[in-house]
């Protein structure tokens, strides 16, 4: 271990909470050393906000930590175990090319794991070799960030590195490392691993964990492993229809891939969506499309109950009373997702309050945006600025009549229609990491070592509400191609 005056003064101010519990939750190890470290972008906000000195982290010292070579004062490296069901088939997993060194304590005294992606092999690399390629890497960076100006809570990144070392895949491409930020790294599939090879004692410990960091103001007079239940599942309610709101498409929503903290995480094939189609699929390993936009709400729930079964033993010593109390809590997940993402497409449309018929409304619009082929991101945009001229549905009677119940709608409201329209400006993004434009990029830095044009991406990606002109470039759509669009998991 490196314990340097320069790291020191990088701000890290690492805590081990993980590392205190079970050693069977985890291995300890470092990363593996990579031979040439260099720093290809770093999220100088996030630095800042996380209590660490931007300059020291680009000093070589502050490299070598991002890159693994050096291990900073405080911080205790493991990679954790978990399990989950890939595609509807449970298999045993854990960190297999990720290393978590510690959690920062920002200056505010908020709690973030940060944790190396491509760091090299770990016991449960199973075969793999650990190593990261900078495309997908980069891809994360500009997804995750872009997310979160979005709104939407998703874990973020605060550097990527190159390692000066080759990753073989179908090609020799560059190796490069990611630091990933998030409120943690627990898991559906965390609780699954446990439930599956631990004790019940070791599931107490868990969720007792669970509990203290995510959810401290949970009442401990209450059934409080229910409790637990019951907030994982609003936080994904919340988080799911926001999803469904912008677009947006995980495409490995695995058990593993579900945060216990409400965040995205893991963006391996995600992609947003261009016209509207509940069965829209970018991944080339879901040729079956159980992860299509239109399907992401009902794997949450299926999801979410796995999480519950692996609650039975804590939740009631009577097994039968403990699945009744484990469904029931299940069940709410349909009701409070479809309330949050028919809160949210109110919102999109400028309608404040509730009326029978908004549902109705809401669903006209999709069906026609589905059956005219119509850009998601586009159409409520050009509704937002009165311009519905701009969107492919306009000149139809169907449209036409859809928009006069529209307007209808709104001069129904307390509210001017000045407040309706300054509500959408503030709910439907000018702009979406266009998948087109993310290739764009990541082609101008993989192949040409030219990274202006994600640096440009991001800069307008930071700021999705502001609907400035410098952003209008940025909502044009794709050359038609013969060809779909695929995304891959870039492991």
């Amino acid at each position: 271990m490196t314990k340097g005056k320069a790291i020191i003064e990088t701000g890290w101010n690492f805590d081990n909470s993980y590392a205190r519990l079970p050693k069977s939750f985890f291995t300890s190890l470092n990363p593996v050393t990579v031979r040439s470290p260099k720093l290809i972008i770093l999220n100088y906000s996030l630095a800042t906000f996380l209590g660490l000195n931007v300059q020291a982290l680009q000093s070589k010292d502050g490299v070598a930590v991002l890159a693994g070579n050096q291990i900073p004062e405080g911080a205790l490296p493991l990679a954790q175990a978990y399990a989950g069901h890939q595609f509807g088939h449970f298999t045993m997993l854990g960190d297999g090319r990720a290393v978590l060194l510690g959690e920062q304590i920002t200056p505010v005294g908020e709690r973030f794991d940060i944790q190396l992606k491509g760091s090299g092999q770990t016991p449960y690399s199973r075969r793999g070799d650990g190593r990261a390629t900078l495309g997908p890497m980069l891809r994360e960076y500009i997804i995750s960030e872009a997310m979160h100006a979005l709104g939407i809570a998703t874990t973020r990144s605060l550097a990527v590195v190159t390692t000066g070392e080759s990753v073989i895949r179908e090609t020799n491409l560059p190796g490069a490392i990611l630091t990933r930020v998030a409120a943690s790294h627990l898991r559906v599939g965390t609780f699954q691993y446990v439930a599956k090879w631990g004790t019940i004692e070791e599931i107490r410990i868990l969720a007792d964990y669970t509990l203290q960091r995510h959810f401290p103001e949970v009442d401990a007079t209450l059934n409080r492993y229910l409790a637990l239940l019951q907030e994982v599942i609003k936080r994904q309610a919340g988080l799911i229809a926001k999803w469904q709101l912008v677009g947006f498409i995980h495409g490995v929503m695995n058990t593993d891939n579900m945060a216990l903290s409400g965040e995205t995480i893991d963006y391996g094939p995600c992609a947003f969506m261009d016209a509207y189609d509940p069965a829209t699929v970018f991944s080339s390993i879901d040729a079956q499309g159980r992860y299509a936009y239109g399907n992401q709400p009902s794997i949450a729930g299926w999801n979410l109950a796995r999480f519950a079964e692996t609650l039975l033993p804590l939740l009631h010593e009577d097994e039968a009373q403990a699945v009744k109390l484990a469904q029931d809590a299940i069940s709410e997940f349909p009701e409070l997702y479809h309330r949050n993402w028919l809160a949210g497409m109110r919102a999109k449309l400028g309608i404040f309050n509730e009326e029978v018929q908004d549902e109705s409304l809401i669903d006209g619009l999709l069906r026609m945006m589905e059956e005219g082929h119509a850009d998601y991101t586009n159409t409520f945009r050009a509704l937002t600025f009165e311009t519905p001229e701009d969107t492919t549905l306009f000149g139809t009677t169907e449209f036409t009549q859809w928009h006069e119940l529209w307007q209808a709608r709104l001069g129904r409201q307390q509210e001017p229609k000045a407040s309706s329209y300054q509500l959408m400006r503030n709910s439907n993004p000018a702009i979406i990491p266009r998948n087109h434009r993310v290739e764009t990029a990541l082609e101008a830095a993989v192949e040409q070592g030219d990274y202006s044009v994600m640096e440009q991406l991001l800069h307008v990606l930071s700021s999705p509400y502001t609907h400035s002109p410098e952003q209008a470039d940025y909502c044009a759509l794709p050359a038609p191609s013969t060809r779909p669009y695929r995304t891959f998991c870039g492991t």
